[in-house]
């Protein structure tokens, strides 16, 4: 590359910085890493800057609602990153279709369920629907879960293409409290749950919680999103769906939804 070349590619690359943007973008990507929040302290070490120099950014985007201060007197981040993402196409339309299908399968279930998006290294709640029980054990919106000992992140695993997949994998960003699972494993068991078009595993969070989860499909098969529902069983005598029927009515709102979105073939699994 001759002098002059170089020369231009720097000074464009100059004009075009936005420090200030970058400063602000900075603490965002640094609160989205701790579950617990910062002082102020600690995020100007975390980002190597000083408290004056971060504290008006900091105090701008605290304003604009995408920060806020909890009870320990830490910064986390709000949910307004989250909302702003799912205002477009496809997530809009796709939490649109699914709600009242949701709805539809806790009532036919009797159990509470959630629908779950892969998103820039994380597994997030975009919509969740209660038990229509007089109790009831569902996850919150909004709330980040684990890819690699869930089911909802199983099941966008082993939907994706080789690809997809792969750079899940590489991108992926460990919550806290995440378990560790053997690569060798965790590849066998979603050949395993491509097979039988479905997860189901014991709640590697929560005794007693048997999770059920099936993909959501769109256009040329893509995985778009997982159904999970966290089976609580009835010790009474009260009778509800068992494991195995949830996992028929899930299939049932699984494939409406999928076809809703685009997808034309057939369900994975097939009851």
């Amino acid at each position: 590359m001759s002098q002059s070349s170089t020369t231009h590619d720097y000074s464009t690359t100059q004009r075009y910085q936005a420090p200030a943007l970058d400063k602000g973008l900075d603490i965002l990507e640094v609160l989205s890493q701790t579950p617990h929040g910062y002082t102020l302290s600690e995020l100007s070490q975390a980002l190597n800057r000083g408290v004056n120099e971060i504290f008006r950014m900091v105090s701008t985007l605290h304003q604009r609602g995408y920060i806020q201060i909890n009870e320990s007197d830490r910064y986390i981040l709000t949910l307004k990153l989250f909302e702003l993402s799912h205002q477009q196409e496809p997530a809009k339309s796709l939490i649109k279709e699914a709600l009242p299908l949701l709805a539809e399968l806790a009532e036919r279930s009797m159990q509470s369920c959630h629908l779950a998006l892969y998103q820039n290294g994380r597994v997030i709640i975009v919509a969740q629907q209660d038990s229509p029980e007089r109790w009831s054990f569902g996850l919150k919106m909004g709330a980040l879960i684990g890819l690699t000992d869930t089911s909802s992140g199983h099941v966008l695993l082993a939907f994706a293409d080789e690809v997809t997949r792969v750079r899940m994998l590489n991108h992926h960003i460990r919550i806290d409290g995440e378990n560790q699972m053997d690569p060798g494993q965790l590849f066998d068991l979603l050949h395993t749950i491509r097979q039988q078009g479905y997860a189901t595993m014991p709640s590697a969070q929560i005794d007693g919680v048997t999770n059920i989860a099936m993909p959501v499909l769109g256009l040329e098969n893509k995985v778009l999103a997982a159904i999970n529902v966290p089976h609580v069983s009835r010790i009474d005598g009260l009778r509800r769906p068992d494991a195995q029927q949830i996992a028929s009515i899930l299939s049932d709102v699984s494939l409406r939804l999928s076809h809703r979105m685009g997808y034309s073939g057939p369900h994975c699994y097939t009851p």
